[in-house]
Order: structure tokens, then C-alpha cells, then sequence
């Protein structure tokens, strides 16, 4: 349609001990792909992490992956769909990741199906933080999502749930390495480097502002 998309993929934890991590990237989320091994079939940390995102309100897009398998099932697998999830089996794309199979049709629901960044309008920056990471010559590197306004490199920023606060050193986004970016602005995903250096000071699940304009 000569439109330019910009897309932003979270991969979530599959194991169902990280339910709160999955909660908190999908929070970051307009939708969700539902990933289904077209040789196993859906099994309970699949159920659990859909639940997670119908509860969540987002769009969920099933993909039946790995079709090209010897031991696929697809009829068997598009029956589970609508017996365990209540999805209509006709709404599954399937796919294969290894022979490309599927894959237009997937950015083609992504873009279709799924709403774009909601809140974005607000005046105030507003960030969720889903994840982080130590790094020894950085400190703490946190993964967020921004919802409204835009964080670049010299911001201050605060931690809404226990008031700390933080100078920037450097913003990027994933292209999936970290690439350092000028900003990030409304709808994006990416990385936050501050002056922060233990990760028991950062909460996932946390709302990052700016100090001047909380």
C-alpha cells in the first residue's frame, strides 16, 4: 500500500515460571503472535500465555509454525485452536519459519490486524519497562516500551514507583542488537542507559518519566 511500517517485536519467555515478565511484555503490546508447533500442538504454557494476552485486550494472530515438518498436523492442531483457545482455526496462518512459508501473510496480518500505538497523543513521556539486563562497563540497561512522549540522551528521568531519579546516557533500539538512536519516541521500543548500577533499583513493570515534566 506504499505505506512505511515500523514494527516492533517483543519475543516473550515461553516457560510459564516468567508469567509476570510475559504479563509485562505483553502490557508493552498492541497484539500478540501466538506461535503453535504444527508437530506438538498447543501445550499449557501456550494456553496460559494466551490468556495472559486475550486478558490484556490485545490482538491475538495465531501461527501454526513449522508445517513443513514430517510429523505436522495441521488439521488435528487448527482443532485444538478452536476446542482449548476458542479461535477460530480459520484466522491461523500457517507457516515456516525455515522455508519462508507464511511470512508475508504474517507482516500482512500484523499490519492489518493489529491497532498501532495506543496513547500516543498524551503530552507527557511515559515508558514501561519490561525487562533488564547488567551490563559490567554500563550498569543497568533497561528494556522499554514508550508509550507517549520521547526520551533522548542528557534527560532526567524518574522512576514513578519509588521516586528515583537518573541521568541518561544513551537511548537505542534493537535491529536485534542494541544500535544506540537519537530518541525514542511514542510507540517505540528499545533501551534506556542511565547512571543507575544495581539492578535492585530498577523494578520490572515500572513507569519511567521525565523529572521535568512528570
Amino acid at each position: 500500500d506504499k505505506q512505511i511500517y515500523r514494527l516492533n517485536l517483543i519475543d516473550t519467555p515461553g516457560h510459564v515460571d516468567f508469567s509476570y515478565e510475559v504479563s509485562r511484555s505483553l502490557a508493552a503490546c498492541e497484539g500478540a503472535l501466538l506461535l503453535v508447533d504444527a508437530a506438538q500442538g498447543i501445550e499449557a504454557q501456550t494456553v496460559a500465555n494466551a490468556l495472559l494476552a486475550i486478558k490484556q485486550g490485545l490482538e491475538v494472530i495465531p501461527v501454526i509454525n513449522k508445517i513443513d515438518l514430517p510429523g505436522a498436523d495441521i488439521p488435528s492442531v487448527k482443532q485444538q485452536l478452536e476446542d482449548v483457545l476458542a479461535m477460530p482455526a480459520d484466522d491461523a496462518i500457517l507457516a515456516s519459519a525455515k522455508s519462508g512459508v507464511g511470512i508475508p501473510e504474517i507482516f500482512d496480518a500484523i499490519i492489518g490486524r493489529m491497532p498501532g500505538p495506543r496513547w500516543a497523543n498524551h503530552s507527557a513521556c511515559r515508558a514501561l519497562v519490561f525487562d533488564c539486563v547488567y551490563d559490567a562497563f554500563r550498569g543497568v540497561i533497561c528494556y522499554l516500551r514508550v508509550f507517549s512522549g520521547s526520551i533522548k540522551r542528557g534527560d532526567r528521568v524518574l522512576m514513578m514507583s519509588d521516586g528515583a531519579t537518573s541521568e541518561v546516557k544513551e537511548v537505542g533500539i534493537f535491529t536485534p542488537g542494541m544500535k544506540p538512536a537519537e530518541v525514542l519516541d511514542a510507540g517505540a521500543v528499545g533501551y534506556l542507559v542511565t547512571t543507575i548500577k544495581e539492578v535492585s533499583e530498577v523494578k520490572i513493570g515500572d513507569t519511567v518519566t521525565l523529572t521535568s515534566d512528570p
